[in-house]
């Protein structure tokens, strides 16, 4: 077993899990002075953090749960990322159908009023009533609703940018590299660590377990001791059709089961539609879409929308697991979305380890400062101040009109479309001109693989944001999967492998 080649001999943290909770803890860290290594065994939010509704939201539904404390946190932080990222948190308009057999209005106004004024608000408007004419994409039954204001989000893509400004202020960050066992030897931890290039060993003053749906397997197999607690692990899966209609807002509908489902615009062309909540058992690397929740969600649409589905409707799925902390809920729907954060540590001279168990995309800012207040006694002066509130994340920086940027884009890059302008500035923020570096002309963006993804960009996915297959490239760092031809996902793939070969070599 060999060490790791590092300048860094002890790491005072090592984070396993590249999902948004890991990337947020290791960025926050990393901000305060300390030395970091994550370590994630597949790609940047390969599982979890990319399977979400695509929200920046306070949870109106977690009010019935009466989870006042989570829901003014989030309500708060919608505010907090809108100006950390603009370019991939937009504002947007949520429209709720009232159906008065289900919740009654008053019990929704009362939920919108504290919706409103539990957080902190100044961009986002509040909720009014609607009413629906002719002209209405819903159902003619359907003649009134409620409106109010949340966020959508590219999830992966704000995954990508926290695990690049983890890098950029000194942390270690490894995809594709799976941690194999961990120990605790004279006040360390000694962990050993795998990946194509053989097996390595670290060792760091405090682990933090972020593996997400893994967390309990991670210290029972890998650590092997008692998991403090467990988790419930619900499935959560989406269909993505045809758009349903042209506003440029969304839907929250109510079904007669107490759930809720999202009719969310996507892509310009096409709606998606979800989530689920069902309790989940397998193997969560493993985890698909059922045909009974396809049913599920076409019926719950249907019910709501003039345009009718069908299931070969449907263009594309994905489905994932929420790690929840486990309360003993009879109902998957009423689980805690709250995080908990323990600290496990036998006696004093051990190395701790802080293990994250739960927790939403929404939130992962407040739980990483949470996790720094939790490991603040075991750095002393060492640790600096909390950050990251004000700071943009990469790509952030300096953006005073996503339109402008995307002026400017085509006017220095000759030949460029709006729309393939419009899809760099809302993936790469004012970053589009570390991408763009040279490029004078469309010419200069070298192969083309289809759907406007050129080489030179692929390249720089490569370089800066640990791009290694065509999944990572087509449904991660962008969503050109959608559309991309099959036959270029192998050239795609074969490209990235010869690339990627020829930096290990050199």
């Amino acid at each position: 077993m060999k060490q790791f080649q590092s300048s860094q001999s002890v790491f005072d943290l090592f984070v396993v899990g590249g999902g948004i909770n890991g990337v947020g803890i290791a960025n926050d860290a990393a901000g305060r002075g300390l030395s970091v290594f994550l370590c994630e065994k597949d790609d940047l939010a390969s599982h979890t953090s990319s399977a979400s509704s695509k929200l920046i939201h306070g949870g109106l539904r977690y009010l019935e749960h009466k989870e006042f404390r989570l829901v003014r946190e989030a309500l708060a932080e919608r505010e907090v990322l809108l100006a950390k990222a603009p370019h991939i948190i937009k504002p947007m308009r949520f429209i709720m159908p009232h159906r008065p057999h289900l919740r009654p209005a008053w019990l929704i106004r009362t939920g919108l009023f504290f919706y409103d004024h539990l957080g902190k608000r100044k961009k986002l408007s509040g909720s009014n009533n609607v009413f629906f004419k002719e002209d209405s994409p819903l159902q003619p039954a359907i003649t009134r609703g409620f409106e109010y204001s949340d966020c959508t989000v590219d999830d992966a893509r704000l995954v990508v940018l926290n695990a690049m400004q983890a890098r950029e202020k000194g942390a270690q960050i490894m995809t594709q590299t799976r941690c194999v066992s961990a120990k605790r030897e004279d006040g360390l931890w000694v962990i050993n660590l795998e990946n194509t290039h053989g097996q390595f060993q670290i060792k760091a003053k405090v682990l933090v377990n972020a593996a997400g749906p893994w967390v309990s397997q991670f210290i029972r197999e890998d650590v092997q001791i008692i998991s403090p607690y467990g988790i419930r692990l619900i499935q959560g899966s989406h269909i993505i059709v045809p758009k349903l209609h042209d506003l440029d807002k969304s839907f929250i509908m109510q079904n007669d089961d107490g759930r809720i489902v999202f009719a969310i615009p996507y892509l310009d062309k096409f709606t998606m539609i979800g989530t689920t909540d069902r309790e989940y058992e397998g193997d969560p690397a493993k985890v698909a879409i059922t045909e009974e929740e396809i049913a599920y969600l076409i019926k719950i649409s249907n019910e709501h929308f003039k345009a009718q589905l069908q299931r070969e409707d449907v263009v594309s799925t994905f489905a994932g697991v929420r790690p929840l902390c486990d309360d003993e809920s009879d109902n998957p729907a009423a689980i805690t979305r709250d995080y908990t954060l323990s600290l496990i540590q036998d006696q004093a001279d051990q190395a701790p380890m802080l293990a994250v168990f739960g927790g939403k995309l929404t939130t992962y800012r407040k739980l990483a400062e949470s996790a720094m207040k939790q490991l603040r006694p075991f750095f002393k002066d060492k640790m600096q101040a909390s950050w990251t509130a004000k700071e943009a994340l990469p790509g952030g920086e300096n953006i005073t009109s996503i339109e402008q940027l995307i002026s400017e884009v085509q006017e220095k890059c000759v030949g460029v479309s709006e729309c393939l302008a419009t899809r760099w500035v809302n993936a790469y923020g004012s970053r589009v001109w570390t991408m763009l570096a040279h490029i004078r002309k469309v010419e200069d963006l070298g192969y083309d693989f289809g759907e406007g993804l050129y080489s030179h960009e692929v390249d720089y996915l490569i370089e800066h944001e640990w791009a290694r297959h065509s999944a990572d490239i087509l449904w991660r760092r962008s969503k050109l999967g959608l559309s991309f031809p099959a036959d270029k996902v192998a050239e795609l793939d074969h490209y990235l492998s010869e690339k990627i070969v020829a930096l290990d070599a050199a």
